[in-house]
């Protein structure tokens, strides 16, 4: 089955997932460059992160586009897509 023919509530959790999965590995990233716990190179784990987060905004969208929403899931999307975004600016910013 494909992903844009699931329902609005799975894909919701789906990008709820990938954007805290990418969330969490650019924290850790972002940890690491200021405490140096592993002396290793933090870039792929922050381009992975920064992956997830695109992924996981791009499934809110998707669901923000889909005909006959009820509004808890628009709402929902709309919040989605603004805590997304305003985390993935803040780590490519960072």
């Amino acid at each position: 089955m494909k992903w844009t023919e699931q329902p609005p509530k799975i894909l919701l959790q789906r990008s709820f997932l990938f954007g805290i999965t990418g969330i969490v590995l650019c924290f850790l990233g972002l940890l690491n460059s200021y405490f140096r716990v592993l002396e290793a190179p933090m870039g792929p784990l922050n381009g992975v992160g920064l992956a997830l987060q695109l992924v996981g905004l791009s499934l809110a969208v998707l669901v923000m586009r889909k005909p006959k929403l009820t509004p808890e899931i628009k709402e929902r999307a709309q919040k989605m897509i603004v805590i997304l975004a305003v985390g993935l600016l803040f780590f490519i910013l960072i």
